[in-house]
């Protein structure tokens, strides 16, 4: 498993979070193997099979069970090519069927809602914390950042001239995004209250030295509590497929939001073409010569 990881960080340049997803999986895919007293080397088709169907008895959505087969099945391909296993025992088996989920999205009041709430100090003495916040939604929203990205950014995110960032995301590629002028002011407001000292935009006392994900979004389950929002509806992934859907709902091109939210497969993208064939229906209704009205 861990020869695995590695080639995972070395020819795919995988993340931390990622290798860790992938260790979790694998730990409990072993474990079921263990537990049968079989060898990874040996597995045969329907003992993956076996284990799907032991995930669904557990209770596992199926679109957590398809990407841990996935897991499985990039594991079992390494053993193969390696030559640590004679064949690949995936190969003939299928993935769970899953519904098409759509992203949940906010609507643009909602969203000018919660940029007005953060704003806003909750407290006295809170005024460096709000404009933290205030500054993380704006860029978001601006962007479509991954939150991984986001609480990453560099002290010198700030400080740009430019009317866009460079980011590195997954596998390291780097991508351009747009930067508004509210996403500048906001990162203005909020790097004046940084110490002097700070390299991270987001500095905060973890093991990373800047703002963990899970304090970010729970500092947002706060904000959308207090715009009258609720919790379930709101996260930061929320927020990214807000960007991506109003972008597409104002006309932008889907090859143009890929780019954005830098998805390596359009494929990925096209989670987001019921905003396009609501547009078009609308185009249709609206402009079409013989349509009555």
């Amino acid at each position: 498993m861990q020869a695995f990881l590695d080639m995972l960080a070395a020819e795919r340049g995988a993340s931390a979070n990622t290798l860790a997803a992938y260790r979790r999986d694998l730990d409990d895919y072993l474990a079921h193997l263990a537990a049968a007293g079989l060898d990874p080397a040996a597995v045969a088709p329907p003992t993956v099979r076996a284990y799907l169907a032991d995930l669904d008895a557990r209770g596992l959505k199926a679109s957590s069970a398809a990407r841990r087969l996935s897991c499985v099945r990039g594991f079992h391909r390494f053993l193969y090519a390696e030559g640590l296993a004679e064949s690949d025992p995936t190969a003939p088996v299928a993935g769970p069927k899953r519904g098409r989920a759509l992203p949940k999205v906010l609507s643009v009041a909602e969203v000018d809602r919660l940029l007005a709430v953060a704003k806003e100090a909750a407290a006295p003495g809170e005024a460096a914390r709000a404009a933290r916040l205030h500054c993380m939604l704006e860029l978001l929203y601006a962007t479509g950042l991954r939150v991984s990205e986001l609480v990453s950014l560099p002290r010198s995110a700030a400080r740009t001239r430019e009317q866009f960032l460079v980011v590195r995301g997954k596998g390291g590629r780097e991508r351009l995004v747009p930067l508004t002028g509210l996403a500048r002011a906001a990162m203005a407001a909020h790097e004046a209250n940084l110490p002097a000292g700070a390299s991270w935009l987001f500095p905060a006392d973890s093991e990373s030295g800047h703002l963990t994900r899970q304090a970010f979004a729970r500092d947002l389950k706060a904000a959308a509590a207090a715009a009258g929002l609720r919790a379930d509806r709101v996260s930061p992934h929320v927020l990214r497929h807000a960007f991506a859907s109003h972008l597409l709902q104002n006309g932008a091109d889907l090859r143009v939001v890929q780019e954005l939210l830098g998805h390596a497969d359009i494929s990925t993208t096209q989670i987001y073409t019921h905003v396009l064939d609501e547009r078009l229906k609308s185009m249709v209704r609206d402009l079409h010569p013989l349509t009555d009205g």
